[in-house]
């Protein structure tokens, strides 16, 4: 089974299960990861925003463009930003690494 690691809002690098067809914000919420996602995945909010390691976010799709409107929304935005409502893991996913972002 793929794995994945949150870097934690603490700086703490938490490695978990990652199973395949689950997105990252669906990982976080069956580990405990304090990741929200107040919409539940429906890309209607950007509480789930996670800040992809930049050696990963060549290896992800492209966000659409009502994925980048909703980061447009999102505290502190980076190059790499992206909603894990929409990341879904892939065994080309395995060991992805997001990092939390800092709370406003």
């Amino acid at each position: 089974m793929p794995s994945m690691i949150f870097i934690e809002h603490d700086g703490t690098a938490r490695t978990v299960d990652a199973p395949t067809g689950l997105s990252v914000l669906e990982i976080a919420h069956r580990h405990g990861v304090d990741l929200e996602g107040a919409c539940e995945g429906s890309l209607a909010c950007a509480t789930c925003h996670v800040i992809v390691d930049p050696v990963w976010a060549p290896r992800l799709a492209s966000p659409t463009e009502d994925e980048e409107d909703m980061l447009d929304l999102a505290f502190g935005l980076e190059k790499t930003s992206r909603l894990g409502c929409q990341i879904v893991i892939t065994e080309a996913l395995d060991g992805l690494v997001v990092r939390l972002p800092k709370s406003a």
